[in-house]
């Protein structure tokens, strides 16, 4: 019997999981124009944003550059942990100083399940050393990183993707508050 299992979760993390995560990082950068961030919460809010696309940003390019072991997922979880608790800090310093409006709190949503949506999906796909980092399984667990490269095609076009896309936005957001912050000082 044929397992599609892999095929599946591989064209789901590539195909949509990571453009939809991609999508949900603009839509929050127009949520966060919409309300004027750089007149309300502005520049510490926007750094905040900046160190979440770093925290999901590094293992989404480490995935594309070494091989997924336990030393991947290890480093992975702390990072997605890491992510969940500047979100955290960021909803406290933004709620009373911006409106969140129930359109961005769903894109929030998204943007708080699809990391973890993608590491589940690399657990199907590399099941032994996931189950290895947790001691279970047949595998030991790997915890060096060995270089391997995904089609040079998808990479640039996810990297293109994510930078243009994202980091952009996000620079754009703080240069506009950073001159705020500027001029109101004035």
């Amino acid at each position: 019997m044929v397992s599609f299992a892999t095929p599946a979760a591989a064209t789901l993390l590539m195909l949509v999981v990571l453009p939809l995560w991609m999508a949900a990082g603009l839509a929050d950068y127009f949520c966060h124009r919409a309300t004027s961030i750089e007149m309300t919460s502005g520049t510490r809010e926007s750094v905040l944003h900046l160190i979440q696309f770093a925290l999901v940003g590094i293992p989404i390019t480490l995935a594309m550059f070494v091989q997924t072991n336990a030393g991947y997922f290890a480093l992975a979880i702390l990072f997605i942990v890491l992510h969940h608790a500047a979100a955290a800090v960021d909803l406290v310093f933004a709620n009373p100083r911006r409106h969140v409006a129930p359109r961005e709190q769903m894109v929030h949503s998204l943007l708080e399940i699809l990391p973890i949506t993608a590491l589940f999906l690399l657990a199907v796909l590399y099941w032994p050393q996931f189950l290895a980092l947790f001691g279970f399984g047949a595998e030991q667990p790997v915890f060096a990183f060995h270089v391997r490269v995904l089609p040079i095609g998808f990479v640039v076009a996810t990297l293109a993707a994510a930078f243009l896309l994202n980091l952009v936005p996000y620079i754009e957001e703080l240069s506009r508050c950073m001159t705020r912050a500027r001029q109101t000082e004035n």
